[in-house]
């Protein structure tokens, strides 16, 4: 089978061999098994956030297709192969309120933590209580805390340290109210009518989020070709204190005192900056390298996606060339958001 088939970039090449896991004891017996035989290993589920070479992969692929999630009154314990959105979808339905940001979003449970998936002011390390694994070096299924897993922004100790453990479950615990967490992110308060740290009820708070992802290109929807991607191929900066002040400085002497470089800060001290403003006024706004196949979104700035007849070859080319016109101009390393494999 061709991997192509099960990302959202519709890219990637051949499995080796392709095996599904429909259980947890399944996916728990077919990945000791390949790391017993010394095989190449990748566990795939939602293929949203990854970009596989156009060679393929030579080893095992496990396609994760497991379901299943058990409640505890405000916990629940879902199973890595459930689709997050229809998880969001029901725990708003039920009246919880920790995820209704988090709307949209494609892609699995499993990946979730990986990622440590956040938007619209919410991080899914917020509401992760334990993330259930199996360790590959033991062979042992254990159940990792939140300082186990090692979240930080849009990463986790299972991203830096890939191969480590594979994702069974996840449990989030969330809270029991009609109106949603406090409002973090402007452009959601502005769009719900609501000041920053107000609450909305949360079908409103899904409704608007659902519409500013689509405005962006970021609901799957075989309608819009610019929803055929890895969602934001770029994580937004952040940088020491130091580095942020030599960057401003650069952006006023290159586009007028008048210009502000977005900023919001870190609890640690640092500086977070706008990946897409960046990524724009380095000459790669939507659109560009239309008409494709290859090329930015016409609704966002960083999402690369596939018109049709695209390659991982030229995908990445694309982002090299970004990445390269970014530091150039700005400085300024980016950093990729999915997970890259065989490129």
């Amino acid at each position: 089978m061709q991997l192509a088939d099960l990302t959202t970039l519709r890219l990637g090449g051949p499995a080796g061999r392709l095996a599904e896991a429909r259980s947890e004891e399944e996916l728990v017996e077919l990945v000791r098994g390949a790391d017993a035989d010394d095989e190449p290993l990748l566990v795939l589920a939602g293929g949203s956030n990854v970009v596989v070479a156009d060679e393929g992969f030579p080893g095992t692929v496990v396609h994760v297709q497991t379901r299943g999630v058990e409640r505890d009154w405000e916990s629940f314990v879902a199973q890595a192969g459930e689709p997050w959105d229809e998880f969001v979808a029901a725990r708003v339905e039920d009246g919880l309120a920790g995820i209704e940001c988090l709307s949209g979003i494609p892609g699995s449970i499993g990946a979730t933590p990986i990622q440590n998936v956040g938007a619209y002011g919410q991080e899914i390390a917020e509401v992760i209580t334990s993330v259930r694994v199996l360790t590959r070096a033991t062979g042992q299924v254990t159940e990792l805390t939140p300082d186990e897993c090692g979240f930080s922004y849009r990463s986790s100790a299972f991203k830096r340290e890939p191969g480590e453990w594979a994702v069974l479950a996840v449990t989030f615990r969330l809270d029991a109210q009609p109106n949603s967490r406090p409002i973090r992110y402007a452009e959601l308060a502005g769009t719900l009518g609501v000041e920053l740290g107000e609450s909305a009820p949360l079908h409103d708070v899904r409704e608007a989020v659902l519409g500013l992802r689509r405005s962006k290109g970021m609901v799957i929807d075989p309608d819009d070709p610019d929803s055929v991607s890895a969602g934001s191929f770029f994580t937004n900066p952040i940088l020491d204190p130091s580095h942020f002040e030599e960057l401003e400085e650069r952006v006023v002497e290159d586009l007028g005192p008048e210009t502000r470089l977005p900023s919001w800060p870190e609890p640690d001290g640092q500086v977070k900056t706008s990946a897409a403003w960046l990524v724009e006024r380095a000459g790669f706004g939507r659109g560009y390298g239309a008409p494709g196949p290859i090329m930015v979104s016409t609704k966002h700035s960083l999402a690369l996606t596939n018109r049709g007849g695209g390659t991982t070859a030229e995908l990445i080319a694309l982002a090299r060339e970004i990445k390269e016109g970014v530091r150039k101009r700005f400085g300024v390393e980016l950093t990729p958001e999915p997970v890259l494999v065989g490129v």
